[in-house]
């Protein structure tokens, strides 16, 4: 992890602190990511013990991949679009029934720089979390910047959001 990358920094502490929140309630965590391509993956096994409470992940940029390994529905794809609260909401529990986690995020966005509409702008992002015990809360967020910075945000929001139901139903 580049200490000279504050937003990178900034990702390590956040999946730290998942750690400890998951490791505390004796919980594991799957994620299901389409914007931000395993990135989301990638920061929690940075973490020393991740074994120990991550599952796994799963990388479903494409339509199909949202259906053949998450079991999205092409009905609710068609209907909403790869980028809505429909489509994280199935997404985060597919990974649910095709993990072992109690936990799971997903997230589908539109990182830039082309794919936005006036509907859903470059920027825009929706973010799910499911609990096995639990309901499933989605989120619509827009960021600003880069394509990067977009996925960046993105990332830290998906990480914040499982300290965030945490604290909302534990």
């Amino acid at each position: 992890m580049s200490a000279s990358n504050p937003g990178h920094q900034n990702l390590y502490e956040l999946a730290a602190q998942v750690s400890v929140a998951l490791r505390t309630r004796n919980r594991t965590l799957s994620t299901a990511e389409s914007c931000t391509g395993g990135w989301i993956a990638k920061v929690v096994t940075d973490v020393p013990g991740s074994s120990g409470w991550f599952d796994r992940g799963f990388v479903s940029y494409s339509n199909a991949a949202k259906s053949d390994q998450l079991g999205v529905s092409a009905a609710t794809i068609a209907s909403y679009g790869a980028v809505s609260a429909e489509v994280v909401a199935e997404m985060a529990a597919g990974a649910l029934e095709r993990s072992r986690a109690d936990v799971t995020l997903a997230v589908s966005g539109i990182a830039g720089p082309d794919g936005g509409s006036p509907d859903k702008p470059v920027g825009t992002v929706y973010l799910a979390w499911a609990l096995r015990e639990g309901p499933i809360r989605t989120e619509r967020r827009h960021f600003a910047g880069s394509r990067d910075e977009v996925r960046l945000a993105s990332v830290a929001a998906a990480l914040q959001g499982v300290l965030d139901v945490f604290a909302l139903y534990h």
